[in-house]
């Protein structure tokens, strides 16, 4: 979750866009830069490390001007360096870049035929290349910006300088957040509100796929079409900007719309795009490992769940898992040679810091996997594994969630490369693969129209039943979970194939059926399964991807057709859609969403 600000201003900007990086710093970064346009040239500065560098680097080559772009990186595509810090140049282009290009290295092999030099690791430097192309060959600047960004697969938010062309900065996104701040005679850009907040308290934000160009005095914004249209411009206060919903209802639907981001900063964090290979931080032998023992509680249970199913596919390494609370009453068997995992979103839930106690007590080697850095469970583990999704304010997990599973699978990955279960190219594929989840978690947060009008019916519902198999069974008891606590809804999880053992008899005409099924290896169970509910009036809601929807049996009331994705992804980009089914049906109901009855964002007592 790297840090955008640009500025269109009256006065030198240097100092500005410094202030502006030093509130973005919560997003984490290894390296800062800045770069100025005066009388039609561009000069940048960058450095390694905190901001306090960079503020040493422009006290000994000062820069003055009206106009600027600076950056936080936080490592996606090359290692953190000055050389791979941003802003990125090329030709005429001068820009700043968050997100993941997945799409970066066939782009740069057509870009160096035509005898184009790159002088990064980047991702991001492929896209100014592109951009400078499309300039060389004519085009006008806003023109080869849509060209580049037409070209472009992937997740991003960027913000460009063109050599030439004062007073004028371009941006856009795709799956990473981008804000306009309109001020007195001066415009900006920036990664959120408080990016911009100490200039303005004028807030736009741009849409899904969105581009815009900026003056001094206004903003011209184009929807990914290429059709000018208008956003609204919202005002917002100071503190409210510290944690701010932006054009989110609540925060829980802020959070589930921060998740293409999020995930992306999860990611990064560990692969390596460029070598293909996964890493995971610490001295832990995948190895040598008998087994895994997974402890966690809610929803962080249920991201374990999802994690056994890839890491004993990909790694043949046994896991258990179990909810927390049980784990440390049972007297469990426990032998060293295992690693202990234990999953908490806050870090600090007390189940769950028991039973890994527990596990230390018995020799068991450790790790956490937890957002806050600084927790007690942080602290007490061997390892920590960060998930990097920032601050989650919504009491129903949602970004926590997939940050989560994005954690274990790449876990998975890096397991089953140590234990020779997978060649160093299948690495490198499955690496490819799990750079697609921002992007298509994105699109699959595109159904969101289509979840509001399911919403109306399941809101009018008493019992609500989900259904999957294999990963999409855990995703079942996700989506029934979710339904329970923030709309008050009686609902049930269940593994498709248990619906004959018992379920089925709770199935009418006036029970909605949410089926979980992407065209996988389980498809043909899933559906005859579905065939089994509708035999008997089940009212079925069809969450699939295009193949799945082709195939699917005549009588779903509604089919939701999800992004195609492999089974390695496809929980994460399934996710979106129950989530936002959730969302809306509490809505509809006049819930609390952000606080429901009865809850609390971390559960420190047993």
């Amino acid at each position: 979750m790297c840090g955008i600000i640009g500025i269109v201003g009256k006065a030198p900007v240097s100092d500005r866009l410094i202030e502006s990086l030093k509130r973005l710093e919560y997003r984490g970064y290894d390296s800062a830069g800045v770069a100025v346009q005066r009388g039609g040239r561009v000069e940048r500065r960058r450095a390694l490390g905190k901001i306090r560098a960079l503020e040493a680097v422009l006290a000994e080559q000062p820069l003055t001007a009206e106009i600027g772009i600076g950056h936080t990186r936080w490592a996606t595509h090359g290692a953190p360096s000055e050389r791979n810090a941003h802003p990125h140049t090329a030709g005429r282009v001068t820009l700043v870049h968050n997100g993941i290009i997945e799409n970066f290295a066939e782009l740069k092999a057509e870009l160096q035929a035509e005898g184009r030099v790159f002088e990064s690791e980047t991702d991001t430097e492929v896209v100014a290349h592109l951009i400078d192309h499309y300039l060389a060959a004519g085009a006008a600047p806003l023109a080869a910006f849509k060209s580049a960004l037409d070209r472009l697969t992937g997740a991003y938010a960027l913000a460009v300088l063109i050599e030439g062309r004062d007073n004028f900065i371009m941006g856009a996104r795709r799956g990473s957040p981008l804000v306009v701040g309109t001020g007195a005679g001066e415009m900006f850009l920036g990664s959120d509100a408080l990016a911009v907040g100490p200039f303005t308290n004028k807030v736009t934000y741009l849409e899904e796929g969105d581009y815009v160009a900026i003056d001094h005095d206004r903003a011209e914004i184009f929807d990914e079409t290429g059709t000018p249209v208008e956003r609204p411009m919202k005002i917002v206060s100071a503190s409210a900007a510290l944690v701010e919903k932006g054009n989110y209802r609540h925060f829980m639907e802020k959070e589930i719309h921060d998740q293409p981001e999020g995930c992306q900063h999860t990611i990064a964090a560990y692969i390596d795009p460029i070598a293909g290979r996964a890493r995971m931080a610490g001295d832990v032998d995948f190895a040598a490992l008998d087994r895994i023992q997974i402890v966690a509680c809610g929803t962080s249970y249920i991201a374990g769940l999802v994690g056994k199913y890839l890491i004993e596919k990909l790694a043949d390494l046994p896991v258990d898992i179990e909810i927390a609370s049980e784990f440390r009453y049972r007297e469990p068997a426990l032998r060293p040679g295992a690693l202990a995992i234990a999953m908490s979103q806050s870090g600090e839930t007390a189940d769950t810091l028991a039973a890994l106690r527990l596990c230390q007590a018995k020799g068991l080697k450790t790790a956490a996997v937890v957002n806050a850095q600084e927790s007690t469970m942080a602290r007490e583990v061997d390892v920590v594994w960060p998930i990097h999704c920032g601050p989650e304010i919504g009491v129903a997990s949602t970004k926590a969630f997939t940050a989560q599973v994005s954690v274990l699978t790449a876990l998975a990955v890096a397991a089953a490369r140590a234990r020779g279960r997978i060649d160093a190219a299948e690495e490198q594929r499955l690496v490819r693969i799990l750079l697609e989840a921002p992007r298509l978690i994105a699109e699959s947060i595109g159904l969101e129209d289509a979840v509001k009008a399911v919403a109306v019916d399941i809101a009018k519902a008493r019992d609500v039943l989900y259904l999957g198999r294999g990963p999409m069974s855990a995703l079942a008891l996700e989506g029934a979970l979710k339904l329970k606590e923030i709309s008050y809804i009686h609902a049930e999880g269940y593994a498709a194939g248990e619906l004959k053992h018992g379920p089925i008899a709770l199935v009418d005409e006036h029970t909605p059926i949410i089926v979980l099924a992407p065209y996988d290896s389980y498809y043909e169970k899933s559906a005859s399964n579905m065939s089994e509910v509708m035999a008997r009036g089940g009212q079925v809601v069809f969450i699939t991807d295009p193949e799945g929807a082709k195939h699917a049996p005549a009588g779903a009331k509604v089919v939701m057709t999800a992004p195609a994705s492999d089974p390695l992804i496809s929980p994460l980009v399934m996710s979106a859609p129950i989530q936002l089914l959730a969302y809306h049906v509490a809505v509809l109901k006049g819930a609390d969403v952000d606080q429901p009855r009865n809850l609390a964002k971390s559960v420190t007592v047993e």
